[in-house]
């Protein structure tokens, strides 16, 4: 419990304390006159709601009144004069700010429960940075002032402040702030290693492969901060209805108190100011908004915390709103249901040529030219190299998305790319065998406009991936999961009948990845929604034109990350699935919340002007109603739990 809660808290058991010593002078006999005992009452309700008449006169001058402080100001101390003039009761009064404050005390520890996780997530911020100078000393800097390519040390209990590659040490390193994973991940000389890590056990040295403003620790903190300017349609809706609903509530109350006293005057019967005006104040009570104007928000910031401790980061409300209402789920194949981790399987040089003699001089070839990619093919050819390509014998790199690359190797053209890039060359790769009957992705090297052979390069299906496309189908309500991918047709196809996908299209340029979702997009029911799942550069258009764009944050490149609306930081497909029941539980606490709000309060507001309920049932309808709505809205953090068949080994079992 924070300070300030604790001192709301103490002040409302003392204030409940000295009402409680007030209400029991009566059967002691002891009976203070009215002016007394108001003042006496007027102890304990201000000790329990000083702050509220004091931010109520605050709003009240810069021109912003029409709130809950001003409405329970109005209410309370009208309780007060109509206990003096009708000599009744001035603990009605007292009782209203004690019930609000307590309320308020709920919800501020709600909402507190609620930032947990967020909080945890901005811990993750590091202090600073350790970096070894070129004298072998170490310098305590800001992680800011650290220039990409430095060498940084990382002790044993630190976060790790900026994204690098480990040049020397072993450590295992605790990623549950960045992935929701509990398993430590060990690390050693060559791995990438993600800043926001703690190291847990061994000293590392790091050379910085991004700036801080760069690196994964800024972008997740930027993503979470900037969460909230995206609202949805849910929230933009409660913010008007607050807006048209206080100045309405506060006109009718006004009608309450004056119309049907002036219609029965016109009648000749008994006005009854008092009885009309005490309607008046207690349809001001219970007219208070606060149960939709808080719970709704704090369920969806609820919603947002609680798949951010799980790796899921959801950039705002809107998108989560959206992933609710998932109808067509898409997917790229590699590095997103693939490991993304390609390897050499074998070359098969072109014509009569023996294989021992050309292929490893097709592995250098091959490696040379790609020597600036990122993508998992370009690097698996380097890996398979065995060595550090020699940069000053390369010239002349031009990359073309979805078929390969070109570059000048020793002054001549080397093309390394699918058979597409081939016919565009005009080469004849018939002598290098077809690549639909190798079963695997295949890149063609070419020399001179001279096909030299064949490389072979196989990739693995994630565990989870199977698993994951059965979940969405069976406990997401997805209709149908299609693959888009510009792998070849026979890799393709293998893959997309073991994942058991809807659609398979295969050979896709990212031009023809947008064209076949905007296809799709015409197909999606109105109301619900088309996602895509990508991870390559390739996939940042079709993020930005899909209703939701989700990107893996672990291997997914900078654009498509930037491109997209959620981002699965440990490359989990499951994840997804995880995130959409997550966030359809979200969205029917947001719909339990506002039938049930708006239906109590429009019950009570017409008991309360019926005279069938006092300022008893205003109090309910305001506190009440606002604390069960905050209660119900903090559910949203904790996930759902998806009905798993253990006898099923398509189901991943770690959710």
């Amino acid at each position: 419990m924070k300070r300030k809660h604790k001192k709301l808290l103490i002040r409302i058991i003392v204030a409940a304390a000295f009402t409680l010593m007030l209400i029991m002078l009566g059967p002691l006999g002891v009976t203070p006159p009215r002016p007394v005992m108001l003042a006496l009452c007027i102890v304990p309700y201000l000790i329990a709601g000083y702050d509220v008449l004091r931010k109520a006169a605050k709003n009240l001058t810069g021109g912003r009144f029409l709130d809950e402080c001003f409405l329970m100001t109005v209410a309370t101390t009208g309780a007060f004069v109509l206990g003096y003039i009708t000599d009744g009761s001035f603990f009605e009064a007292v009782a209203v700010m004690l019930f609000y404050q307590t309320g308020e005390l709920f919800q501020g520890m709600a909402v507190d429960k609620s930032r947990k996780n967020i909080a945890a997530l901005m811990d993750i911020r590091p202090d600073h940075a350790n970096v070894i100078a070129e004298n072998g000393n170490v310098e305590c800097v800001d992680p800011d002032t650290v220039p990409e390519g430095s060498v940084i040390l990382i002790k044993p209990g630190e976060k790790v402040p900026i994204d690098g590659r480990v040049i020397s040490g072993e450590s295992t390193l605790d990623t549950a702030a960045l992935t929701g994973e509990s398993v430590p991940r060990r690390v050693s000389e060559g791995d990438d290693v993600m800043s926001g890590c703690v190291n847990l056990s061994g000293e590392l040295r790091l050379e910085t492969t991004k700036r801080f403003a760069e690196s994964t620790v800024s972008r997740i903190l930027e993503l979470v901060e900037n969460a909230g300017n995206r609202k949805s349609r849910s929230e933009q809706f409660i913010s008007k209805f607050a807006r048209i609903y206080t100045p309405l509530v506060c006109a009718l109350a006004v009608l309450l108190a004056v119309l049907p006293p002036l219609i029965s005057l016109l009648i000749k019967a008994d006005p009854a100011w008092l009885t009309w005006l005490y309607r008046a104040l207690a349809f001001l009570v219970a007219s208070c908004p606060c149960a939709l104007v808080v719970s709704i928000p704090l369920s969806f910031f609820a919603g947002i915390g609680g798949a951010s401790r799980d790796g899921v980061l959801i950039k705002g409300s809107n998108y989560l709103e959206a992933l609710s209402k998932a109808d067509t789920v898409v997917f790229d194949k590699t590095g997103t249901l693939t490991e993304g981790s390609f390897r050499v399987t074998d070359v098969i040089p072109a014509g009569d040529a023996e294989p021992a003699e050309n292929a490893d001089t097709i592995i250098e070839l091959a490696a040379h030219a790609e020597i600036d990619s990122n993508h998992p093919v370009g690097l698996s050819l380097v890996a398979a190299y065995g060595r550090e390509p020699d940069r000053s014998r390369v010239s002349g790199i031009r990359n073309i998305p979805g078929k390969g690359v070109t570059a000048y190797v020793d002054g001549k053209r080397i093309a390394a790319g699918n058979i597409a890039l081939m016919h565009d060359l005009q080469i004849d790769a018939a002598s290098c065998g077809a690549e639909e009957d190798t079963g695997a992705t295949c890149v063609y090297v070419a020399e001179d406009n001279v096909c030299l052979g064949l490389i072979l390069i196989s990739d693995r299906v994630k565990p989870s991936a199977r698993g994951a496309v059965r979940l969405l189908k069976d406990y997401c309500g997805v209709r149908q999961t299609v693959l888009l991918t510009g792998d070849m047709r026979k890799i393709s196809e293998n893959v997309g009948k073991y994942l058991e996908f809807d659609r398979t299209y295969s050979e896709l340029l990212p031009e023809d990845k947008v064209s076949h979702v905007e296809e799709l997009l015409s197909t999606v029911p109105a109301g619900r929604k088309l996602v895509f799942t990508g991870d390559g550069i390739n996939d940042a258009p079709v993020l930005v034109r899909s209703d939701v764009g989700v990107a893996m944050g672990g291997i997914g490149s900078d654009a498509a990350i930037e491109a997209a609306d959620v981002v699965l930081m440990d490359d989990d497909p499951v994840k997804l699935a995880h995130a959409i029941r997550l966030s359809k539980k979200c969205m029917r606490i947001v719909y339990e919340n506002t039938v049930f709000a708006i239906g109590i309060k429009i019950l009570s507001l017409l008991l309360v002007a019926l005279g069938i309920g006092g300022m008893w049932l205003a109090i309910f309808a305001d506190v009440g109603v606002m604390v069960l709505a905050v209660l119900n809205a903090i559910r949203a953090i904790r996930p759902p739990k998806m009905p798993l068949n253990r006898s099923n080994p398509i189901y991943p079992l770690h959710l």
